[in-house]
């Protein structure tokens, strides 16, 4: 199945009108409302995105508008390294998902990817640095300062008259000394936000400095878990427990049962952290997913279409797969769409329905299990290692322990899952 994205022929216009005539192609672009220039943006393939960006004539104006996924989206296709003329044009709350989305790994913070974003950020200027300090979590910065030094304070005279400042330690201030961590580790990005926070927010300094003697990792890694994970939620991504409950037991009796009532979808409020105007384009041999949505009424269409990235989301976190990595959201559709056809085409078939009336009857989170519960020794994700299992009170048994037994509970109004 293909889900990669395709750059619109608008999009495609300006990108060849610049080859020859870059300022007629800023020009059209400029003549563009700063919401259809974000929407261009957004439906440029993420390969050749960073071109059409640098056509816009007031990108501050058009890139707070863009899905914070998909800033990260951006932002990791560029290349880490590369981005800190774009890290300044985005807004706080794009620059927390950067950080929810990309630096973690299931529910450990990924250090390697903490200190790519950090060191994007010290080639920034003082201001967005101190800001995207001020937005993240204290706790995060506090973990990446643990990561690098150690710190030593100096005494007073009358405490420790001989005391002399540690070999090759660093200071800003001459009370608190820095030593890297590891011999050779390079300390500048470090210094550079720490000489930024210093200079713009003091107090938010101190805090991180004193926390590093102070605070143990693990308790100020578990803490920071906890904040991601409640706006994760926000952008429609749940907690693992919440994820896992898509892979629940299905008694082979209970697979091709139907809810009293259908399921309603509540779309009010629903917002998307990525930008997904499409489905998938359905495979040559027509899965029947997508020959059921064929006969759907347009208002219906939508529903499906919000309710599979609900699903993908969901897919996502309790397969552990890269939040931020472009390539992890087509991946999760990819097998939202293959197993949700599979459980209408079982559903519809055992119960004499036709695949769009199936798709009508029965929520798409029903649907997934019942496809999973085909075959799920080679749908279910790998079992999460034990020392991670621990790390967080979101974290639940793995999925198989009890069975369901078709309850209403499973289609109350409401549910994410289905239409109506």
């Amino acid at each position: 199945m293909d889900l990669t994205r395709e750059t619109t022929p608008e999009a495609r216009r300006l990108l060849w009108l610049a080859r020859s005539d870059r300022r007629a192609a800023e020009k059209a672009l400029a003549a563009l409302p700063a919401e259809r220039q974000a929407a261009l943006i957004l439906e440029t393939s993420l390969a050749i995105r960073r071109q059409l960006i640098e056509l816009l004539p007031s990108p501050e104006d058009v890139i707070p508008l863009l899905p914070e996924a998909e800033l990260c989206y951006t932002c990791r296709t560029i290349g880490l390294a590369d981005i800190s003329w774009l890290l300044p044009l985005a807004t706080n709350e794009q620059l927390v998902a950067c950080f929810d989305l990309d630096v973690w790994r299931g529910v450990r913070v990924d250090h390697g990817q903490l200190d790519a974003w950090m060191a994007a950020l010290a080639e920034t200027d003082d201001e967005t640095l101190v800001r995207a300090a001020q937005s993240i979590d204290p706790e995060l910065l506090v973990v990446y300062f643990q990561q690098h030094i150690d710190v030593f304070m100096k005494p007073s005279p009358q405490d420790d008259p001989d005391w002399s400042e540690p070999d090759q330690s660093q200071t800003l201030e001459g009370q608190f000394y820095f030593v890297a961590k590891r011999p050779g580790d390079d300390l500048a990005p470090f210094m550079r936000l720490a000489h930024a926070l210093f200079q713009g927010d003091y107090w938010l300094y101190f805090r991180a400095i004193q926390a590093v003697r102070e605070e143990l990792p693990t308790e100020t890694e578990e803490w920071a878990l906890r904040w991601r994970t409640g706006r994760l939620a926000d952008l429609g991504f749940p907690t693992w427990e919440e994820a896992m409950a898509i892979y629940g037991h299905i008694r082979p009796e209970a697979l091709a049962r139907l809810p009293r009532e259908a399921p309603v979808l509540d779309l009010e409020g629903y917002g998307l952290p990525a930008w997904t105007t499409v489905l998938p384009a359905a495979q040559a041999d027509e899965a029947p997913l997508f020959r059921a949505i064929r006969e759907l009424a347009v208002h219906e269409r939508g529903a499906v279409f919000h309710a599979l990235i609900g699903l993908a989301n969901r897919i996502a976190v309790a397969d552990r797969l890269e939040l931020g990595d472009p390539e992890s959201l087509p991946k999760a559709l990819e097998k939202a769409t293959r197993l949700v056809g599979a459980g209408l085409e079982l559903v519809t078939r055992e119960n004499g329905l036709a695949l769009v009336e199936g798709l009508r009857r029965v929520g798409l989170d029903r649907l997934f299990r019942v496809g999973v519960n085909l075959d799920p020794e080679s749908e279910l994700p790998a079992p999460i290692a034990a020392d991670d299992s621990n790390r967080s009170e979101d974290l639940a048994d793995e999925p198989g322990d009890g069975e369901d037994d078709g309850s209403d509970g499973e289609y109350g109004a409401g549910s994410s899952s289905g239409i109506r």
